[in-house]
């Protein structure tokens, strides 16, 4: 399978993902989705420089991620999206995954927090419940060490 992670990740390539997830997956490949990260050529470079010379990066705008994604042969890759919004995008698109993993979704005027490093609003939420409503599951976990939580059933209070 080419994707072998779809994160969600306000800070897309950081050092959980460095550290933990891309040596964890075995993956080759990065994929970010999302239109002002493949926008910001600043942004792109810094994030390349980042990851291990034996990753790629690809940065890609939501709407043409789904064919890039198609189009993927040989790589194994982790695809990380800013946003719920973003990965719900990718589903609606066909984009096939196991599993949604919600990394980190912090602070900003308006949210509210769920888990230890995830803070939602209104939208997030929705977003994260379509998915759910979609059978994916989607699982708070920031680093493949950590404790699988179930997002859904955090997201209905139970």
């Amino acid at each position: 399978m080419p994707i072998a992670l779809l994160r969600i990740d306000d800070r897309l390539v950081h050092g959980q993902v460095v550290e933990g997830w891309l040596p964890h997956l075995k993956a080759d490949l990065v994929v970010v989705v999302s239109d002002a990260a493949a926008a910001d050529e600043v942004q792109v470079a810094l994030m390349k420089m980042a990851l291990p010379a034996s990753v790629g990066l690809l940065a890609a705008r939501v709407a043409d991620a789904p064919a890039a994604l198609a189009a993927l042969k040989g790589r194994r890759a982790l695809v990380l999206t800013p946003g719920p919004s973003e990965a719900l995008a990718l589903l609606e698109a066909g984009v096939a995954v196991d599993r949604v993993n919600v990394g980190g979704l912090h602070y900003t005027v308006g949210k509210v927090q769920l888990g230890r490093a995830l803070f939602l609003d209104q939208k997030d939420k929705t977003a994260l419940r379509a998915i759910a409503a979609r059978g994916v599951p989607l699982e708070g976990r920031p680093l493949p060490s950590d404790p699988e939580e179930n997002l859904a059933a955090m997201l209905e209070g139970r």
